[in-house]
Parts: C-alpha cells; structure tokens; sequence
C-alpha cells in the first residue's frame, strides 16, 4: 500500500509541473528618455557615497541626528513596517495551502442502551476509544496555489517597495522642514537687524524733532517703517512654532522645540546625484512597487482560470479504536483508510469567465498604472532637475540684488546727509533693502530644499549600505 501511495504521489508531482494557468510574467517595455531636459547629472564616480547616507552632506550634526530619530520613531514608518510583516504572514498562509496538512483527534465515549432493546446477554453500558492522525494534500495540478503564491509574494514586494517610499518620504520631510526652520532663522535675524537698525533712526529723528530740524511728517515716516519693520516679527515667530511643532511629530516627539546646530550659512551644498534617465526604473520605490502589484495581478489571472478545473486532494487516516483504554495500543486496534478526491464546476453561471475576466482586467489596470507611475516619475525628475537649476539663478541674482541695494542705501544716506535729497529717499532704499535680503534667505532655502527633493525624486540613497536601502524580502 505505501509503494502505491509514493507511485502516486511521484505522479502528481510530475504532473503539476507542466500545468499551470495562466500567463507568465514579462517585464513590460516603456519608452525612457535619452537624457533629462534640465541639468546633465554629472558621470557616475568610482565611489558616489562612500557608504555614507546622501544627507550627511549637508555637514550637519543635529540635522543628522534628526533623521536617525525620525528612522526610529516616525509612527508612518511602524504602520509601514507592521503592514510588511501583514503581507510576509499573508504570503506564508498562502503557501501553506500546497503543504501537507496534518491532524490529529483523540476521543472517548461510553453509552448506555435501553436494556428493553437489547437481550439479556448483551451488557447495555459500552466504552469506546479512538486516536486519529489524519493528513490531507491538495494537487496544484493547474498551479492555482503557485500562481497565487506569485501573487502573494508579489504583494510582499510591493509592500516593502512602499515602506521604502514612505522612508524616503519621511526622510525627505525631516530634511526639508529642517531647512525651512533655518530659512525662517535667517529671516528672523535679518527683520531683528533691520528692527535694530530702524529703532536707531527713531531714536536719531526723535532728537532732530526736539531740536527743530526735522518735521513731524519725516518723524512719522521713520516711526511708521520702525512699526512696518516690527509687524514682520510675529507671523515670522508663528511660521516657526508651526514648523518646530511639524517636525517634532516627524521624529516621533510631542511638539516642542527643536535645536538647530546651524545657520543656512553653514549648510554644505551636497553634489548633484549622478545616475541616467533609465536609472529610475532601478532606484524609485513607487515605480518598483507598481511593478510587483503588475505581477501580482499577472499571476491572479492564472489563479482564476485554474478554477475552471478540478481540485484533486489525497486525504489519509491513520489510527487506533477499541472499546477498552487498555487495549488501545494492541496490534488489532489499527484502522487506517487512505482516499483520493476531485471535485470540480460543471456549470456556474457564467462565475468563473467572470473571475477571470476580472482578474485580467485589473491587471491592465496594473499596467496602465505601471506606465502613469513611470511618466510621473520622468515628471518628478525633470520639474527637480529644473527647479535647482531655476533656484541657483534666482539665488545668484537676489545676491546681486542685495549688495546693490545696501549701497544704494549708502548713497541714500549721503544724499540725505548733504541735502540732495529728503529722507523719503532714504526710507525707500531701506525698504527696498529689507525686501530683497528677505527674498535672499527665502531663495538659498529653496535652493537646499530643491536638492532635497532631486534626490527624493531620483529614488534617494540607493547604495544598499543606507538606511533607506530596502532590504530584500524572501518567502
């Protein structure tokens, strides 16, 4: 009996393998450009990052040290990582179901029979003990539970691929709001050294106004850019709270506030990363993510149409009966059956044409978001690649325009001071000054923050030594 069992056994193996449903999955063609229309990324280098993560090239301590606890403690991170363990038990459920199952009972049970029923001779109280160890297997003869492990481990991939986007994300944001508070700084200080400036002019027209040698409209004019200047103050100091609050959350913290080790001064400006336009398709988690939920679908489509065929099970039972515990364990106790079952539709109703076509019209779905995820993307890198190249020349040209304006507010000053011009002409410059220093600090955190968003749009550290790398996912 157990040569048959493996003879048969050896059979449906050998059939299974040649039966599966479905279509295989190809990677699709999509049309990459031949090169980015803003900016040419330099040439890759024999050692791009040295093992280290891209934002270490900002030079700075603390912004490092935010993005370690942000990786540590960031709530949107432990949702993505339990959604990765959801999917890693999802795929070994799955896998599970082309296993042997095995199972065992154990029972006992004692009666009592009308002794009106029985003759007299018959004892009407009887026991009865029984341990059964029973074992089933499902034949994947249409590869129904392949295709849907394919799918399942797809599925897996795709939710490790979106942990790495919601990574990147985070770290991305950590990154940008970190700039954005020093961006804030720099326009704090300026309005503080503009206020300061100002104050000094009050007190100077206040002592003119008692001599006599000012008006009452020119002391007017200077006290209502002194109040001018102080109104800039507290939507500045509110815009900051709001962004310490932001990133506090960011990192995992309550909100508070937050320690900055630098100005925008002393942020180093990281390189441009090198890669090439096909490149992307490598190193961005959405488009890695919608690759796999295309082959997960792929795969369901062969899932569907092996419903269309039998399930074939071999089930086994092994055990022991007798009416005394006793002899529960003697030779003439043993019972055993094995059977062989298929069971499969005959007429549905159209059902099963109708999973089917079901599952292949989500997998064009599949596709069609696969191709709109990779223009995204193209569209991501280009608008990055032009927003860096934009904001050096608007930063270069506000430089300009401050150090133009801060001599012109010289010469303002020593029109006034000689008599060729009133101090109207003055207040102008300094205002003009003020508005071009605060468009300054503005445009060098645009700057920062635009190379932060390069590298996020070009799929961020990809080296497999950062903390952002994905790691890879078995089953």
């Amino acid at each position: 009996m157990s040569g048959f069992l493996q003879r048969l056994s050896l059979s449906c193996v050998l059939l299974a393998g040649g039966c599966v449903q479905g279509p295989n999955y190809v990677k699709p063609e999509v049309a990459v450009p031949n090169a980015y229309r803003f900016g040419a990324l330099p040439e890759r280098s024999a050692d791009p990052l040295s093992g280290s993560a891209w934002w270490t090239r900002f030079s700075d301590p603390q912004l490092d040290h935010l993005v370690a606890e942000a990786l540590a403690n960031n709530r949107d991170l432990t949702i993505a990582a339990a959604r990765v363990d959801e999917f890693a038990a999802i795929l070994a459920g799955t896998q599970s179901q082309g296993r042997p199952q095995l199972n065992y009972s154990l029972g006992a049970g004692r009666t009592r029979q009308s002794e009106l029923l029985l003759p007299g001779f018959v004892d009407p109280v009887s026991s009865s003990f029984t341990t059964l160890l029973s074992a089933s297997w499902e034949i994947d003869l249409w590869g129904r539970i392949r295709r849907e492990t394919e799918a399942a481990r797809a599925n897996l991939f795709a939710t490790e691929e979106a942990r790495r986007g919601v990574t990147l994300t985070v770290v991305a944001s950590v990154i940008a709001s970190y700039i954005r508070l020093l961006d804030l700084d720099e326009q704090l200080r300026v309005t503080q050294a503009t206020i300061a400036g100002r104050k000094k002019s009050v007190d100077l027209f206040e002592t003119r106004l008692a001599a006599g040698w000012v008006s009452e409209f020119e002391m007017s004019q200077v006290r209502g850019e002194y109040e001018s200047a102080l109104s800039q103050l507290p939507p500045i100091r509110q815009a900051i709270s709001m962004e310490e609050d932001a990133l506090s959350v960011l990192v995992g913290r309550n909100p508070g506030a937050i320690a900055r080790a630098a100005n925008l001064d002393a942020l180093d400006s990281p390189t441009i990363p090198e890669g090439l336009p096909s490149e992307l398709l490598t190193r961005r988690p959405d488009i890695r993510q919608a690759e796999q939920q295309l082959i997960a679908s792929n795969a369901l489509i062969g899932a569907a149409r092996a419903l269309f065929f039998p399930r074939i099970s071999l089930t086994g039972f092994l055990g022991l009966a007798s009416p005394s515990l006793g002899g529960l364990f003697s030779g003439p106790a043993r019972t055993w059956s094995f059977t062989g079952d298929a069971a499969g539709p005959i007429y549905a109703g159209g059902g099963l044409k109708s999973a089917v076509d079901q599952a292949e019209a989500r997998k064009n779905q599949s596709f069609a978001n696969y191709e709109l995820v990779v223009q995204r993307a193209f569209r991501d890198a280009e608008d990055s690649l032009a927003q860096v190249q934009h904001s050096v020349e608007l930063r270069d040209t506000l430089g300009r325009r401050v150090a133009v304006m801060k001599r012109t507010v010289e010469l303002a000053n020593e029109r006034y001071d000689n008599g060729y011009s009133d101090y109207l002409e003055v207040l102008d410059a300094e205002r003009s000054l003020f508005s071009a220093e605060l468009q300054l600090a503005a445009a060098r955190g645009d700057h920062d923050r635009a190379l932060v968003d390069l590298y996020r749009a070009l799929g961020g550290d990809w080296s497999s030594t950062g903390p952002v790398a994905g790691a890879a996912v078995g089953g």
